[in-house]
């Protein structure tokens, strides 16, 4: 049996769905300059289900993304209130590493406007070394092309906890970037960057196992966690969208979510949870039925 890194699920969409209103681009960000009480809760529960890792609700705080709504002055505010927030939920729990969630620049899944390697690692800079100096491990996500991954990774050449990469591949095709670039390309970075860990995140469960069958190569640990949407609309690739030009699946329950998880813990994956639309309920069952299988989650 192994011993598997059970992640928390969405926490965005997750703050969202319990706060009862509208979203917009930045509603899980600004929840947390009114009243983070909703935040803590989102940790808690997830760490009460099994979880041993709390996401920081970092993943849109850039400077690039809070210049549209004039917070940009308040990035380590954020920075800071996010870390603490997951910090405080994992002391009141009892155990848990915290990962600091870092996003794509300008809009998820949009490799058309990140800028070449070394300009984009310039925007990566302070948030990486912000983050990297208070959290257990650095996740970078929904890394959508290789020149994505190159800037983040020349951003984190310094950092000494372990950076946790986690790539998006096409909803119908998991053995391609969001970019159109084969996945397998991934390999030619690990020679030449610090990665410690290879993750697959925000694609559709039933892709997933076709992206780990090229990762489980790279000879490093290896996981995933998908998300519960139909598919990435046009509606949400176009300027500024919100969560309500996606659709949320209603056949992936709890238990048919584990099912596709269990499938990627027997091909080797160690590091295992959800992403948008796969909340507390998912992780639960997930932690169930590793117990269940004779598995230790660390």
């Amino acid at each position: 049996m192994s011993k598997i890194t059970l992640l928390d699920g969405s926490i965005g969409q997750e703050l969202v769905k319990r706060s009862g209103e509208k979203p917009t681009p930045l509603w899980s960000t600004t929840v947390m300059l009114d009243d983070s009480k909703l935040l803590s809760e989102v940790h808690d529960e997830y760490f009460s289900v099994g979880a041993t890792v709390a996401t920081t609700n970092t993943y849109p705080v850039l400077k690039d993304r809070l210049e549209r709504v004039g917070l940009e002055g308040r990035l380590e505010e954020l920075w800071d209130k996010a870390i603490e927030t997951a910090i405080d939920s994992r002391k009141r729990n009892g155990h848990g590493q915290i990962a600091g969630s870092i996003g794509p620049l300008q809009a998820s899944y949009r490799p058309d406007l990140i800028p070449d390697a070394i300009e984009a690692s310039k925007h990566y800079k302070d948030v990486i070394n912000h983050l990297s100096a208070k959290c257990d491990v650095l996740l970078i996500e929904t890394v959508c092309s290789i020149e994505h991954a190159k800037a983040a990774l020349i951003a984190a050449k310094n950092v000494d906890i372990p950076i946790w990469m986690a790539f998006t591949t096409e909803d119908f095709d998991g053995t391609k970037l969001r970019s159109g670039e084969e996945l397998s390309l991934v390999k030619n970075l690990l020679s030449d960057y610090k990665v410690d860990v290879i993750l697959v995140n925000c694609s559709r469960p039933e892709v997933t196992k076709d992206s780990l069958n090229i990762i489980a190569d790279f000879n490093r640990p290896f996981g995933a966690y998908a998300n519960g949407f139909t598919k990435i609309t046009s509606g949400f690739l176009e300027d500024f969208p919100t969560v309500d030009a996606l659709k949320e699946r209603h056949d992936l329950s709890p238990k048919e979510y584990a099912k596709f998880a269990m499938e990627w813990v027997e091909m080797g994956a160690t590091i295992i949870g959800g992403c948008c639309e796969v909340g507390p309920r998912h992780i639960e069952q997930i932690a169930k039925e590793l117990r269940e299988i004779g598995h230790e989650i660390v």
